[in-house]
């Protein structure tokens, strides 16, 4: 992939990033990581609920030897041509669907499997994943974020097309191979809002003729709470596009990009918590939603779905 000067800018960004929290790891991050806890340093808990908040993913891990059983859910469009009541509003079709669990290897390191039904015509999809607390706020700002890593591998297993132009058309393995690498950067305010903010990389070894293999994006979102139990979530992706790669498959075939938007209701019910959400993305998959949302807001191409999430300890005590 040819490096357009957006993407040198982003780089360059990047490892200033890097350069710029190396430095502080070497000073007050390291201090603050092997220092032992004291009153005035106590950590901020529940910054956020679960693990993602519609679409993307916030800094919560899943604590040590805890398992965490999750499924997600998209119907069809609500609106538009492809909506309404005919459809149910969406109810009558489904978009994606995935089964997933997660487990604590330690309170700051989880990691997850998971299958994927797929949006796209990239279907079948079974995701590794890690996530790794990298640092914590504490409620005296004396580390004033809470930095989580993560980073998962997705594998098509769908059979291979033989449209030589198609991101199915698989001609060996690493073809079916995608990786997500992402910064959650969080904070929670006050006791019932906190914000993340979410820099992505986004690469697939295979796709549509004239699609980036190679994509960064920024993922921002925020949950209010607006009772004991209740709260309201938002996400919000912007993939930073080739634009003469974009302008050429809008004029081949149509195909339009836009922003995943996603605004939920959250609700904790014990062990549980419960997801309602609209998005316009119709996939799950950061390796999909991200580079491949085709449906708007604006033209009723938003959806119902719904996630829920139940652990369960194995700690003895």
């Amino acid at each position: 992939m040819r490096l357009t000067p957006l993407y040198l800018r982003i780089l360059l960004l990047s490892l200033f990033a890097t350069m710029t929290l190396s430095s502080f790891g070497q000073d007050d991050l390291e201090k603050a990581l092997s220092a032992a806890p004291s009153p005035g340093h106590q950590k901020v808990s529940a910054t956020f609920k679960s693990t993602k908040l519609i679409n993307g993913h916030t800094n919560e891990t899943i604590y040590k030897n805890e398992l965490e059983f999750k499924v997600d859910h998209r119907f069809g469009d609500i609106a538009g041509s492809q909506g309404g009541i005919k459809q149910f509003f969406g109810l009558d079709n489904s978009t994606d669907i995935r089964i997933g669990f997660e487990y604590g290897i330690s309170d700051r390191l989880s990691i997850g499997l998971a299958r994927a039904k797929g949006a796209t015509n990239v279907q079948q999809l079974y995701e590794g994943s890690i996530k790794y607390r990298l640092l914590e706020q504490t409620t005296d700002d004396y580390i004033p974020i809470a930095i989580t890593l993560f980073g998962s591998n997705t594998i098509a297993a769908v059979s291979a097309s033989e449209d030589p132009a198609s991101a199915a058309a698989y001609h060996s393995f690493k073809d079916r191979m995608n990786y997500v690498s992402q910064i959650i950067i969080a904070r929670k305010f006050t006791d019932g809002i906190s914000f993340t903010l979410t820099p992505s990389y986004i690469h697939r070894n295979l796709t549509a003729f004239r699609d980036q293999n190679d994509l960064f994006a920024l993922g921002a979102g925020a949950r209010a709470k607006i009772s004991k139990r209740m709260a309201v979530v938002i996400d919000y992706f912007i993939p930073f596009r080739n634009s003469a790669d974009k302008a050429y498959l809008q004029g081949i075939n149509g195909t339009k990009f836009y922003n995943p938007l996603g605004i939920g209701l959250e609700m904790e019910t014990g062990g549980h918590i419960f997801h309602l959400n609209f998005t316009n993305a119709a996939a799950i998959e950061e390796m999909q939603f991200i580079p491949q949302t085709t449906s708007s807001w604006l033209k009723g191409q938003y959806r119902w779905g719904f996630s829920i999430s139940r652990r369960f300890s194995f700690n003895k005590k």
